[in-house]
């Protein structure tokens, strides 16, 4: 698959300008020098990049795609909620299938007895239903091939998989159908696991993660082995030599009678699920073997496990850093790509223009908070942004930007004021986390004392009495809330809305469940505007990369050379 002559060559080359799909960088869209609608196509080509470019940026994604005015609008119509929705919604089908593929145990009850036999379909129902499944799978790998190029796909060892999946499950459907869904082995079922793990982004990395992983976790696994496999010859030694008689060395021996049987015991011991089971036969016997014991538990438990698990650990924090360090480096590669591509409008070549950068973020699929933020920081730059400004500008992508909450109702009477400031108070939510779990407590304390009491024996009205008074309260703090934030403040909060519908069911039930979520703030704390992500926590940690790794990994992009 030969890559097109005009993916070849540089992106923003003089030599492409005359053919109105490419950015040309050094000269304004709107000066004398080009005029007409070639001008006008390359300057709409070039916007049009920067929203892909900073798009990939706030998903993490790679830049290395094709970036012609086509690829442009493929890449942002596969990337849409309504594409991705559609292609998880494929992955269910395909994975929901088994539930009613033959052999099924897809029924109304799990008790054998009264189970009816189970539905088969007819022959090319779930077929035909897999069938659409792999088409929306074969246009997924090939908009993701082409987008890519060949060069590129054929160094990603996940799309190759992903092709290699796909052909051996259609020729697997073709003799499904060839011998009338009666073959003995259908493969694909096996394969379609693999549907679910090329679309997760947090699968692949966990996959990597334990791959990583394998050779020290295997280093520890081979200690276990050897730990398991010298106290299981010792065990048979001290354990069935002699002549066994009563019922405790028969017992005994059940555990320790040939080295399957030991080891399993051994094994099982070690996961602590037999213990002391194992043990006291043996301990009835003679007390110092409990030494056998205890330290093969201290051993294998308590050293050995625990350096597995550090092990573990340490290997999924060490991924856990790198993987936060390459989507910062992705973040700030796409946003410099979209500073590249920008400042190619200007007459220098050098800063972006804030008009330019508005009419990107008209074309962002960005929420309404991050744009409002961005736009507001856009206001008090100059003419011309740099490449500092313009990256300080969508540092806004790092931190989740706090939802303004509506204005509380004010109140002249100074008591409504400090009647106001005590239920608005997040210790008023606390008391009612108090009340929730005083309910909790005396509804298990009548539990246990009625356990022995028959359902229409007991005398439930001390337990309706104080579930009325917890109603009551609920109600109470329910409408105290309402006068202190007002009512559009009380409804903007997912708790108080989760509390005030469950306060209406608690009238007719009698159970409360937990409600502890998130506090409301008051409007005198210094609460800061965003909250920080996971990348902010780390960011002690992780280092910034510098111009020249930023400018070099640029220069490498197979679609996007940037030349003058």
């Amino acid at each position: 698959m030969a890559e097109p002559r005009e993916e070849s060559e540089p992106l923003l080359s003089r030599a492409r300008g005359g053919s109105g799909r490419y950015c040309t960088p050094g000269v304004p869209a709107g000066s004398s020098v080009q005029v007409g609608p070639g001008a006008a196509a390359r300057r709409d080509l070039c916007l049009d990049q920067a929203v892909v470019l900073i798009e990939d940026a706030i998903q993490y994604r790679s830049i290395n795609h094709r970036m012609d005015a086509r690829s442009l609008w493929l890449c942002r119509w596969y990337y849409s909620s309504t594409c991705q929705w559609i292609l998880s919604l494929t992955i269910f089908l395909i994975l929901a299938l088994a539930f009613i593929e033959t052999p099924s145990s897809l029924a109304s009850t799990s008790d054998v007895r009264y189970r009816p036999a189970a539905w088969e379909p007819p022959c090319g129902l779930t077929e035909g239903l897999e069938a659409l499944c792999l088409l929306v799978f074969t246009a997924d790998v090939s908009v993701k091939g082409y987008l890519v190029g060949w060069a590129q796909f054929r160094k990603n060892p996940w799309l190759l998989a992903y092709l290699v999946v796909l052909l051996v499950s259609v020729m697997d459907w073709v003799v499904s159908l060839s011998l009338v869904c009666q073959e003995p082995l259908r493969v694909r079922r096996l394969l379609r696991p693999f549907f679910l793990l090329q679309n997760s982004s947090m699968m692949k990395k966990t996959l990597k993660c334990v791959r990583w992983s394998l050779s020290e976790m295997a280093s520890v696994g081979l200690l276990l082995a050897v730990h398991l496999c010298l106290f299981t010859v010792f065990g048979m030694l001290l354990f069935t030599g002699g002549k066994q008689d009563d019922g405790q060395d028969k017992e005994r021996l059940t555990y320790f009678r040939n080295l399957p049987e030991a080891l399993t015991s051994l094994l099982v011991l070690l996961t602590t699920a037999n213990n002391p089971d194992v043990m006291i036969p043996a301990y009835s016997k003679n007390r110092a073997y409990a030494v056998f014991f205890i330290a093969f538990t201290l051993i294998g438990s308590l050293l050995l496990m625990n350096l597995l698990t550090a092990i573990i650990y340490n290997q999924f924090r060490g991924y856990l850093m790198k993987s936060l360090q390459t989507s910062l480096l992705r973040r700030r590669l796409g946003t410099r790509a979209a500073y590249k591509v920008l400042s190619s409008l200007t007459p220098e070549g050098v800063g972006v223009k804030p008009r330019d950068v508005l009419q990107v973020l008209q074309k962002v699929q960005l929420d309404s908070d991050h744009k409002e933020a961005i736009v507001e920081k856009l206001h008090s730059r100059g003419d011309l942004l740099s490449a500092g400004e313009f990256q300080e500008l969508f540092d806004t992508f790092d931190k989740k930007v706090a939802k303004e909450r509506p204005p509380r109702p004010e109140y002249q009477s100074p008591f409504l004021r400090r009647a106001q400031l005590l239920f608005g108070h997040r210790h008023f939510d606390c008391l009612g986390n108090l009340m929730a779990l005083g309910n909790l407590v005396t509804i298990c304390v009548f539990l246990v004392l009625d356990a022995d009491v028959l359902p229409e024996e007991r005398d439930d009205f001390v337990l309706g009495i104080l579930n009325c008074v917890f109603i009551l309260y609920y109600l109470l703090e329910m409408l105290l809330k309402v006068f202190a934030l007002g009512l559009r403040g009380y409804l903007d909060s997912p708790s108080n809305v989760f509390d005030g519908l469950l306060t209406v069911v608690l009238l007719n039930f009698l159970h409360k469940w937990d409600r502890r979520g998130h506090l409301e703030p008051l409007a005198g704390d210094a609460e800061a505007s965003s909250q920080m992500t996971v990348e902010l926590l780390f960011r002690d940690v992780l280092e910034e990369p510098t111009e020249e790794e930023l400018m070099e990994k640029l220069s490498r992009h197979p679609h996007l050379q940037l030349c003058r």
